[in-house]
């Protein structure tokens, strides 16, 4: 525990201790430091001051003594007014791997190759490693720290500044509607890997079904109609008989299997808690890349890979001079990072109090852009032999999105020797890609819940009744999604759920905490926790306070208002099919049902306190007492308190009970 803000105090008056010497168990004794006129709090009519379940004694008699632990608990049975603790990873490495399977997800294989070659090829590295440096590593650094260091959920951790809980609000909206079509995906993804036991597979052109329109296509030289993409279209999803938003039509029953499935895998690996799901990773977060390589050497061995990969990395240095360039690798690293969407701060809060943050930022995120990179070469080796294949340019087969996944992708297998073991991977790959960002997000709502329901933690019961239920409406939800016309909904979610929304909720964040909560006492906080760590830690420190505080918000300002401009300028499509004004209306108004949580929660905290307005906003960016009085000390025994680093108690410790009352002096 450290000693408060300077300011908040810097108007108390120090005056000498005073005794009052009275008989029997009544005896008082009056704090030393407390300010003249405020209520002094007592021992013997009042419970003895604590910190985590440790009766604090000092001596009366000397104004100068520190106060003395004893090693005895505060009360001969255990409160059962306090929540039950809180889980912890069973190992730093349970914790990096999943973060990264939480970052590495399938915006990694299905878009990054796309911008990269879209924006100039390898020159798209240059705005990429500079956005990771000034906007990435910040902050994925400060969700880290404040989930770790407040050992809360995204919405509890919000003690430390109540006027911006609205924040924690808002990411778990985005959470939701995230999960509600991430999960879409994943279900697609099982749809292919089931239709992939079979030979030949029933996209490629050696299926009986396709072998007259695939004639066609080579007799007239037309590549519009690719049996991979009347497969997607005609029996993945049925699009072709809906008309739009309006006519979603009938659920596809095969997409409803599958997304059930998935949801009940989700439900399972998150009954039993980070302990569970922490022993998963394991597998989820590694497959992935032992499948990137043996595509890759797959692909190297294939005609026509050279110009695939060629094709990906030329460099094209006017491209630096476009806007869009730089907007588009801000933007990579803002989504692929997973900034914003609470999974981040909640899988933090099941950290040690000691663990070095500032080593796992650096791991994670580098470790997530070198994968994006890595990813390009395994993506482009084989759509380079599928274009040498056709005919045509590198450019008519490269897609991004679910066109790349589950159109361009799936028929660059179907030509390889052996096309279902390929395509039995690389959809196993998906798969793994897709749940393992889904438990981030899962983790991100589920945490927020319970820690503000904390019954929730310690019956087993209540948990699983409450993740069934969470992850039924979900299936509910995504029901929609996989109608005939579903695609136009996942389409609209998918672009305004983590649009201008996430980044003015992220934008806050980081201007909440570098000027209310203060970028000074952040970056205490997070020294407190490294203390351990190498000089170097504390040094870089410097480097991240100004970006907190000058060049990440102006960078994302920068992003907000050119999402806002191409928003304004540009209709979305879905194929030849343009959205109508009242869509995107309704994905308008998606993103702003996330972000106009803060100023919402922000009028809720200023009116319950008291006094002038600008007394009432004051006291709303207060930290609570219970911020720094848990703040690493979560799984403590009353017996003995072990601590991190050094516990220096001033005068305002022993005011702390006082903070939410607005009794002590400002």
């Amino acid at each position: 525990m450290k000693p408060l803000p300077e300011q908040w105090h810097d108007q108390q008056k120090k005056t000498e201790p005073s005794q009052e010497e009275m008989t029997g168990d009544e005896a008082k004794t009056k704090t030393p430091g407390i300010t003249a006129g405020t209520k002094t709090p007592t021992l013997g009519t009042q419970s003895p001051v604590q910190l985590n379940g440790v009766t604090l004694q000092y001596d009366v008699g000397d104004s100068t003594a520190q106060p003395q632990f004893e090693s005895r608990p505060s009360s001969p049975s255990p409160n059962p007014d306090l929540p039950p603790p809180r889980e912890q990873w069973g190992g730093k490495y349970e914790f990096l791997l999943s973060c990264i399977g939480y970052c590495v997800g399938l915006g990694n294989v299905w878009r990054f190759p796309y911008l990269c070659y879209r924006n100039g090829g390898g020159v798209f590295l240059i705005p990429y490693f500079i956005m990771m440096l000034v906007t990435g590593l910040p902050l994925f650094l400060m969700e880290l720290s404040l989930g770790q260091y407040g050992a809360a959920g995204p919405i509890t951790v919000w003690k430390c500044c109540p006027l911006l809980k609205g924040i924690g609000i808002g990411m778990l909206l985005v959470s939701s509607l995230v999960c509600l079509y991430y999960n879409v995906i994943i279900a697609w993804t099982f749809y292919y890997l089931g239709m992939s036991f079979q030979s030949p597979l029933p996209w490629s052109c050696d299926a009986i079904a396709n072998a007259r329109l695939c004639q066609m296509n080579v007799t007239n030289g037309s590549h519009h109609l690719s049996a991979s993409e009347v497969f997607w279209n005609e029996q993945v999803l049925g699009v072709v008989h809906s008309e739009g938003l309006q006519d979603p039509g009938p659920v596809r029953w095969q997409l409803a299997i599958c997304l059930m499935v998935a949801w009940l895998i989700i439900f399972l690996c998150m009954l039993k808690g980070i302990r569970s799901s922490g022993k998963i990773v394991y597998v989820t977060a590694t497959f992935p890349y032992l499948v990137l390589i043996v595509l890759i050497i797959r692909g190297a061995t294939l005609e026509g890979s050279l110009q695939g990969v060629q094709f990906y990395l030329t460099p094209d240095w006017q491209r630096l001079q476009n806007a869009q360039v730089w907007n588009d690798a801000a933007s990579q690293i803002f989504y692929s990072l997973g900034i914003g969407f609470g999974g981040l701060l909640s899988m933090a809060s099941y950290n040690k109090f000691d663990n070095n943050v500032i080593r796992d930022t650096i791991v994670i995120a580098v470790g997530n852009c070198c994968t994006s990179f890595f990813a390009g070469f395994a993506i482009f080796s084989i759509l380079g032999h599928m274009a040498w294949r056709k005919n045509v340019p590198v450019g008519k087969v490269a897609d991004s999105g679910p066109g790349l996944a589950f159109v361009a992708y799936p028929e660059a297998l179907a030509l390889l020797p052996g096309s279902p073991f390929w395509a039995i991977l690389f959809f196993l790959m998906l798969f793994t890609l897709g749940v393992d960002t889904l438990f981030g997000n899962m983790e991100g709502i589920t945490t927020a819940v319970m820690d503000e329901f904390p019954v929730l933690r310690g019956d087993m019961k209540k948990k699983t009744l409450f993740l069934a239920v969470l992850c039924f409406g979900f299936f509910l939800l995504g029901l929609l999604l996989i109608t005939e016309g579903g695609i136009y909904w996942f389409t609209l979610i998918d672009s305004y759920a983590t649009s201008f929304g996430l980044i003015i909720i992220t934008l806050f964040m980081c201007l909440g905490i570098s000027f209310f909560y203060g970028v000074n006492q952040f970056c205490q906080d997070i020294i407190d926790m490294i203390c351990t760590c190498p000089p170097w830690c504390t040094k870089v420190l410097w480097y991240f306070k100004a970006c907190w505080v000058f060049c990440t918000p102006l960078l994302l300002l920068f992003i907000l208002i050119y999402v806002f401009i191409e928003m304004y300028n540009t209709p979305l499509h879905y194929g030849s099919y343009e959205y109508p004004r009242w869509g995107k209306a309704l994905g308008v108004c998606m993103g702003t049902l996330c972000c106009i949580q803060i100023p919402i929660w922000a009028i809720v905290a200023i009116c319950k306190e008291s006094g002038t307005l600008k007394d009432r906003f004051r006291k709303s960016i207060r930290p609570l007492k219970t911020w720094r009085v848990t703040s690493g000390h979560q799984f403590v025994t009353p017996q003995m308190v072990e601590v991190p680093y050094t516990v220096n108690l001033t005068d305002a410790d022993f005011t702390t009970q006082q903070w939410e009352n607005g009794t002590s002096d400002a």
